[in-house]
């Protein structure tokens, strides 16, 4: 939505201010169907950083998710990623989801990185972040077990409350 939902941007926020993972949405951005549960993008960048971190070949870019270290993680603007198409955050499938951060190369502070919401003065959230979400298709849902997403609120051009399933019926 060129116009971000105010509702929609409210829901984000309240999920960010009260740290859980139980707020169930569906979306359409991009001409795809995502739908799983919000989680606030502290907790987020830390289960995404996790799963880089077990991974061999993908550890390596686990701080970027944490903003640990190399001061080309989030909040340099640099990279391919412009956070706008949907990602798993482990390295397959649509986009990288790694947004293009607030331009001074901090990354997360600490109280974000712990979960307890936005920094002071911080302005409305941008994105929504998906745990356990899958992209529907059809009759399927990709991943079958659930996958990670980061997608931005102005690419939203519908939604709803609650997590669409999906049968082999």
């Amino acid at each position: 939505m060129p116009n971000a939902d105010e509702l929609l941007t409210a829901i984000v926020a309240r999920v960010e201010s009260e740290p859980s993972n139980q707020m169930s949405l569906t979306v359409v951005a991009g001409g795809a169907v995502v739908t799983g549960r919000l989680a606030p993008e502290a907790t987020w960048r830390e289960r995404v950083s996790e799963v880089l971190r077990e991974s061999d070949r993908l550890g390596p870019f686990a701080d970027v998710f944490t903003g640990n270290g190399d001061a080309s993680g989030p909040g340099n603007g640099a990279g391919p990623g412009d956070g706008s198409r949907p990602g798993n955050g482990n390295g397959s499938g649509p986009g990288n989801g790694s947004g293009p951060g607030n331009g001074n190369g901090s990354g997360p502070d600490k109280k974000e990185r712990e979960g307890k919401g936005r920094p002071e003065g911080d302005t409305a959230p941008t994105h929504l972040h998906f745990h356990l979400a899958r992209i529907l298709q059809g009759s399927v849902g990709i991943p079958e077990t659930g996958g990670m997403y980061r997608v931005a609120i102005e690419d939203v051009t519908a939604w709803t409350v609650g997590d669409f399933s999906y049968s082999e019926r």
